[in-house]
C-alpha cells in the first residue's frame, strides 16, 4: 500500500511538472523568452525555493538524465562538417582563444567578487560557452540561420559543444585528488572518446547507410532504429565508466555524416524537448531559496561584466579573421549569453563534490539574467548594428575577407521526385545553376546526387528540412506532392516573387492553391488528357514527329537511369 502511495505521488508530481512547464513554455514564447527560462522558472516555484508543491524523485532524476543525454544527441546529429567546412579553419582559430580568454575572465570575475581559487576556475569553465538553445531558436526564428554569421556563430557553438562534453566527462570522473590525477583522467577520457569516436565515424561509412537505406522508408521503425543506436552508446559509454553524455553525442556524430540527419533532427526534437524539459525543472526543483539568492547581488555584477566582455572578445577575434563589419558585430552580438551549458556543469561539478549548491544557483541567476537579455538583443541585432556603426568605422574594412554566398539563392527546390519532377528538372537545369530536390527515398537521393543536383532526404513538412533546401531563398519551387498542407506551407514560406508551381488532386484544391498564389497547379488527369491530345494530333497530322516523340519517351521507359540521357524534344508536340 505505502508503494502504491509513493508510486501514485511519483506520478502525481511528474504530471504537475509537465503541465506547470508547458504553461510557462507558452507563457514565454508569447512573450519573446526562451522556454529553458521559463523552464527553470517553473522548478523554482514548484520547488523548495518559492511554494515547495513538488519534490524530486527518482523518476524525475531518471528523465533528467535522459533529458542531458538526448540534449547532446541532437547536438551531435547537428555536426555536420560539410555545413561549415568554407569557415572551418576560421572557426577553429576564434573558438579556442575565445573560450579560454571568456574563461580567464569568468574567473577573474569570480575572485574579485570572493570566490574561492577553485570555485572561480570552476565559475571560469562554466560561463565560457554561449546557449545554443537560444542562438539557435533566434536564429531560426529571425531566417538568419544560414546567413554567414549564422553559419559561423553556429560553428563556433559546435566546437564549444565538443570541449563541454569532454569537461562533463572529467567533472563525472568525480574530485580528483591531485594534478596528476586530474592529467590522468583527461588522458583517459581523451582515449576512450578516440575509440569510440573512431566505432561511430567507420560505422557511419560502412554500418548505419545500408541499414538506414532499407528502413528510409518506414518512419516508426527509422526513429526507433535511430533510439536505439543512442542507447548502445549509452550503454556501452556506462560500461566503460564514461559519462553517457559523451557516448550520446558521438552517437549522433555517427549519424550527422548521412542525409538522414535532418530527417531525424526533425522526428528526436519533441523527444527531446520534453527530457530537456524535466532536466531544467529538476534543475531549479533542487535549489532552495537560500542557495539560489546566497550569491544574487554578485550573479547581477558578473552579467554586466560577462555581457560586454563576451562581445569584445568575439568581435575582436572576428575581426582578426578578416570578416566584415556587419558579419562581425552580428556574429559577435548574438554570442553575450552565458549557456545552459553552464547549469549543466554546476550540476555535475555539484555531484561530484566540487563546488556547492550555492555556487550553482550563482550560475542559475547568472544564466537567466543573460539569456533574457541577449534574446531581445538578438532579436534587434541589425538595428543595433545601424546604430553602432558610425562608431564602429574604424573597423570597416575594403576587403571581402571570408564573406561569400550564404547558402542557396536563387536557386530551384523540388518537392518530392516523380517522372513529372524529373522531366521538369530536366527542363530548369536549363536556366538555372542551382536545384535542390526534397525527398524520402534514399536510392533516388544518391541518384540525384550522383547526377549532380543537391539532394535533401526528409519530409517537407518540417521547417528544419525546408530550411537545409533554402525554400525562403528559391526564385522556383517545384512541388509535385498532391498533399494540400504541404502545398499550402510552401507557398507560405517562399519569397514574395518566386515562381511556384503545385500539384493538386481535386479542383476545390487547386483553387485554393490558386488564391493563395500559386503560379501554376497541376493537376494530373488534365495534363494526361491534353498530354494525349497533343499526341493524337501529331499521329493525325504528322507520323514521322509522333513516332520520334514515341520512341524516345520509350527509351526513357526502358532506361534504368535516373536521369537518362535520351529526352525528348521538349515541346515539339504543340
Amino acid at each position: 500500500m505505502v508503494t502504491e502511495v509513493a508510486e501514485i505521488a511519483l506520478a502525481t508530481n511528474f504530471a504537475v511538472i509537465i503541465v506547470a512547464a508547458a504553461v510557462m513554455g507558452f507563457l514565454a514564447t508569447r512573450t519573446g523568452q526562451p522556454t529553458i527560462i521559463a523552464y527553470i522558472v517553473t522548478g523554482l516555484l514548484l520547488g523548495p525555493a518559492v511554494f515547495g508543491i513538488v519534490e524530486p524523485g527518482a523518476l524525475t532524476e531518471t528523465m533528467a538524465e535522459l533529458g542531458l543525454a538526448f540534449l547532446l544527441f541532437l547536438l551531435g546529429i547537428k555536426m555536420r562538417i560539410d555545413e561549415i567546412r568554407h569557415v572551418i579553419t576560421p572557426i577553429v582559430k576564434i573558438s579556442l582563444p575565445q573560450m579560454a580568454l571568456v574563461a580567464v575572465v569568468g574567473t577573474g570575475t569570480a575572485l574579485l567578487l570572493g570566490f574561492g581559487l577553485w570555485e572561480s576556475i570552476l565559475i571560469g569553465l562554466a560561463v565560457m560557452y554561449s546557449s545554443t538553445a537560444v542562438i539557435i531558436k533566434m536564429l531560426t526564428d529571425k531566417g538568419t540561420a544560414t546567413s554567414l554569421h549564422g553559419k559561423i556563430d553556429i560553428g563556433i557553438l559546435l566546437m564549444q559543444d565538443i570541449v563541454v562534453v569532454i569537461l562533463l566527462a572529467i567533472l563525472a570522473a568525480g574530485q580528483p585528488d591531485s594534478a596528476v590525477e586530474v592529467l590522468v583522467t583527461l588522458g583517459t577520457v581523451l582515449v576512450l572518446v578516440a575509440i569510440i569516436g573512431i566505432v561511430a565515424i567507420l560505422s557511419s561509412r560502412y554500418v548505419l547507410p545500408p541499414i538506414f537505406e532499407r528502413i528510409a522508408g518506414d518512419t516508426q521503425v527509422f526513429f526507433l532504429m535511430a533510439i536505439s543506436w543512442v542507447f548502445l552508446f549509452l550503454y556501452v559509454s556506462q560500461e566503460l565508466d564514461l559519462s553517457i553524455e559523451m557516448g550520446a553525442f558521438l552517437a549522433g556524430i555517427a549519424i550527422a555524416q548521412m542525409p538522414y540527419s535532418k530527417e531525424l533532427q526533425a522526428r528526436v526534437s519533441p523527444l527531446t524537448d520534453l527530457f530537456i524539459l524535466v532536466f531544467f525543472v529538476s534543475v531549479s526543483l533542487e535549489l532552495d531559496a537560500a542557495a539560489l539568492l546566497t550569491y544574487w547581488q554578485e550573479a547581477v555584477i558578473a552579467a554586466l561584466v560577462l555581457m560586454p566582455a563576451k562581445f569584445v572578445i568575439f568581435f575582436a577575434l572576428l575581426d582578426w579573421q578578416g570578416f566584415e563589419l556587419e558579419t562581425t558585430f552580428l556574429g559577435s552580438v548574438n554570442m553575450i549569453q552565458v549557456s545552459e551549458f553552464g547549469l549543466i556543469v554546476g550540476t555535475v561539478a555539484v555531484a561530484g563534490g566540487f563546488i556547492g549548491e550555492g555556487i550553482l544557483g550563482f550560475l542559475t541567476l547568472v544564466a537567466l539574467l543573460t539569456m533574457a537579455i541577449s534574446v531581445y538583443v538578438i532579436n534587434y541585432n541589425s538595428a543595433l548594428f545601424e546604430r553602432a556603426r558610425p562608431m564602429l568605422g574604424r573597423w570597416e574594412s575594403d576587403e571581402g575577407g571570408h564573406d561569400g554566398p550564404d547558402g542557396y539563392h536563387d536557386h530551384v527546390v523540388v518537392v518530392g521526385f516523380d517522372e513529372i519532377a524529373r522531366r521538369a528538372i530536366l527542363l530548369l537545369e536549363e536556366r538555372y545553376d542551382e536545384i535542390v530536390v526534397i525527398d524520402r527515398n534514399a536510392e533516388e537521393i544518391e541518384a540525384i546526387e550522383e547526377a549532380g543536383y543537391h539532394a535533401v532526404f526528409g519530409d517537407v513538412k518540417y521547417g528544419k528540412i525546408r530550411k537545409e533546401a533554402g525554400v525562403a531563398y528559391a526564385d522556383f519551387v517545384f512541388s509535385s506532392s498532391v498533399q494540400t498542407d504541404v502545398n499550402q506551407v510552401l507557398l507560405n514560406e517562399v519569397k514574395e516573387d518566386a515562381r511556384v508551381f503545385v500539384e493538386a488532386e481535386w479542383p476545390q484544391e487547386a483553387d485554393d492553391l490558386y488564391d493563395r498564389g500559386a503560379d501554376f497547379v497541376v493537376m494530373a488527369p488534365q495534363l494526361s488528357a491534353d498530354q494525349l491530345g497533343r499526341y493524337l494530333e501529331s499521329y493525325l497530322t504528322d507520323p514521322d514527329e509522333f513516332e520520334d516523340a514515341r520512341m524516345a519517351d520509350i527509351d526513357i521507359l526502358r532506361s534504368n537511369e535516373l536521369f537518362p540521357t535520351t529526352r525528348p524534344e521538349w515541346g515539339r508536340l504543340r
